[in-house]
């Protein structure tokens, strides 16, 4: 039910961002997007560095969150098993109140860390939805370390196959991974079985 919900809102979401902003693609292009930090021969991109120190920060103080806070302990409780988190008192309703705010606050943050790589437009999202599950698949549903190991893995993974085969193969990569990952190993390579 909460997936139709959510397809649901993308939509409306969508519908209203195309009419406010039609269909055309934009980008964001701070002053630093094209400076670049040197050494000798390597260069890394300022913005891109940046986008990689505050992704890096955000996934730590993340994982600070769910394994070091009550409130963070009540939240993988209430996603494990949201009967027995009740029973030993969790206020659930509170908890996924907080954890969908924490949810809506990382996808913005790191649209934002992604505005100047990629060009957007209203519905960009569908062309992320299949990456991300896949991402969430290959790294185990649960599996904090799992996914993180898994994105790193497919970014290089498909940044190599867009280098030998060109651009438009690179999604390539994180369908084919998905298919593999549920054929071989239903619970992904770190994490639990799907129809838990």
């Amino acid at each position: 039910m909460t997936i139709l919900l959510a397809f649901g809102m993308a939509m409306i979401l969508e519908g209203t961002m195309g009419y406010f902003f039609t269909g055309v693609y934009r980008s964001a292009n701070p002053s630093y997007t094209t400076d670049a930090v040197h050494f000798g021969d390597l260069f890394i991109p300022t913005a891109q560095l940046y986008a990689t120190l505050v992704s890096i920060a955000l996934l730590a103080l993340l994982w600070i969150y769910l394994n070091h806070t009550r409130l963070g302990y009540a939240t993988r409780a209430t996603m494990q098993n949201r009967d027995a988190a009740q029973i030993v008192g969790v206020n659930v309703e509170r908890v996924s109140t907080i954890s969908y705010g924490i949810g809506i606050a990382l996808a913005g943050a790191s649209g934002s860390l992604l505005s100047f790589l990629f060009t957007f437009f209203p519905n960009k999202h569908w062309q992320w939805i299949a990456i991300l599950v896949s991402l969430i698949v290959l790294g185990g549903l649960g599996s904090f370390v799992g996914t993180l190991i898994s994105a790193l893995t497919l970014a290089v993974l498909a940044s190599l196959v867009s280098n030998w085969l060109g651009p438009t193969w690179s999604p390539l990569t994180f369908f084919l991974s998905l298919f593999i990952v549920l054929l071989v190993r239903p619970q992904g390579l770190f994490g639990k079985k799907l129809e838990e």
